[in-house]
């Protein structure tokens, strides 16, 4: 059950809001009182959640940009301070997912693109809210990890670094505005269905997960608003894991060795 008062008077920031977990995460906020900037780099999708959130009576601003480019992100929180006066929580969602290549397939232009989008977004958008943050002496920062922070995705060598990157950024970021009072933490989705799979994938997918199902959207809710409220208030720099147990297990998923057919240096090698 929702809280309408727990976000009152507060204004959330959130990046990756058009469409997944931040859409929801964006609809639970504004739902519980909060005026939500709804951050996205296409901007239908933004207008499409500020349009949802204010058709249930809620308050909402959007604020489209390439959250990966400094200029884009300054202008972006110039535009919520002059509207809303202060960023109160920051949640950092926005990310590549459609990542997947064999790293021996890997290029730069690749390495670096998810880097930037996923990791320096991070940072740029966490240095920007913190100084507002600590002139206040109150905020809180969340960021979105993954699995593939303390373990592997098969073919996916640049996500998982931007991943663990995010969890070691979160904890140092926590370390060093504690004493300005503002908390970081984090969230582990998953296996959460944004991708759009099938009923037959998702009944095959859903074999190793301990509680049984797929997770939706809105199973992140729960732990990104508990985090952001009073009643986290004693933490930081810690992540909550919404998984269905999956990342507790040594069961390994049935998965495609993925090799790189052809790869001619091997081949090369071997002759």
């Amino acid at each position: 059950m929702t809280n309408p008062q727990r976000f009152t008077n507060k204004t959330v920031l959130i990046t990756g809001a058009g469409g997944g977990i931040g859409r929801a995460v964006a609809l639970r906020f504004a739902a519980e009182g909060a005026k939500v900037a709804v951050n996205d780099i296409k901007t239908d999708m933004v207008q499409a959640v500020v349009d949802e959130i204010t058709a249930a009576g809620g308050a909402a601003l959007a604020v489209s940009a390439d959250v990966s480019d400094a200029a884009q992100v300054d202008a972006m929180f110039a535009r919520v301070e002059a509207e809303s006066g202060y960023v109160d929580v920051l949640y950092n969602n926005a990310a590549l997912i459609d990542t997947t290549r064999h790293f021996l397939e890997a290029d730069e232009a690749w390495w670096d693109r998810i880097q930037k989008v996923n990791l320096k977004s991070v940072f740029l958008c966490s240095h920007r809210a913190a100084r507002i943050m600590a002139r206040r002496r109150r905020g809180v920062i969340l960021t979105t990890s993954s699995g593939g922070a303390t373990r592997a995705h098969r073919g996916n060598v640049a996500y998982d670094a931007t991943k663990g990157g995010i969890e070691a950024m979160t904890r140092s970021m926590a370390l060093d505005l504690a004493p300005y009072g503002v908390r970081v933490c984090g969230v582990v989705p998953g296996f959460i269905n944004t991708y759009g799979l099938t009923d037959k994938e998702l009944r095959e997918r859903e074999k190793i997960v301990p509680l049984g199902r797929y997770g939706v959207a809105e199973d992140m809710t729960g732990a990104a608003l508990f985090l952001a409220s009073d009643d986290a208030s004693y933490i930081t720099g810690q992540f909550i894991s919404v998984d269905g147990g999956v990342l507790v297990q040594q069961r390994s998923a049935n998965v495609d060795t993925y090799p790189v057919a052809g790869f001619p240096v091997i081949e090369a090698d071997l002759k």
